[in-house]
């Protein structure tokens, strides 16, 4: 059996469409307006991934049976991704920060930077908040 991520981009537009209960032009208008971005072939064709469809079910919900425009639904999809990538940076700090551990210091310049695992300080901008592991 192939396990494949839910963020690999292997269906076609009409096998997208067709799970996702849709018509193939609504995922292209869909496409054009930044709700969905599926991945793309060297021909410029369109693949859609389980998450990708995941998204078009609840464009298609929030739609529906909440009665939100597109634009409303644009908004809540950005703001949703943006929780997303907030929590994975608190889980980050959280794995950094272990209690009693100095995390941030003053850097000579005024700067405010993050302390690695190492003696060697990364330096960051003000409110600045890593990412990804550095390490």
């Amino acid at each position: 059996m192939v396990s494949t991520s839910p963020d690999a981009q292997v269906y076609v537009i009409s096998v997208a469409a067709e799970l996702a209960g849709m018509h193939p032009q609504t995922l292209r208008q869909y496409d054009r307006l930044g709700l969905v971005q599926p991945g793309r072939t060297r021909g410029r064709g369109r693949r859609y991934s389980l998450r990708d469809i995941a998204t078009l079910r609840e464009v298609q919900r929030l739609s529906q049976e909440e009665g939100v425009n597109l634009a409303g639904i644009k908004r809540i999809l950005e703001l949703e991704s943006e929780v997303e990538r907030l929590t994975r940076q608190v889980e980050y700090l959280r794995a950094v920060a272990e209690p009693g551990r100095r995390v941030f210091a003053a850097h000579p310049s005024g700067d405010v930077v993050a302390l690695g695992a190492g003696a060697r300080a990364a330096r960051r901008r003000p409110g600045e908040v890593p990412t990804e592991d550095p390490r």
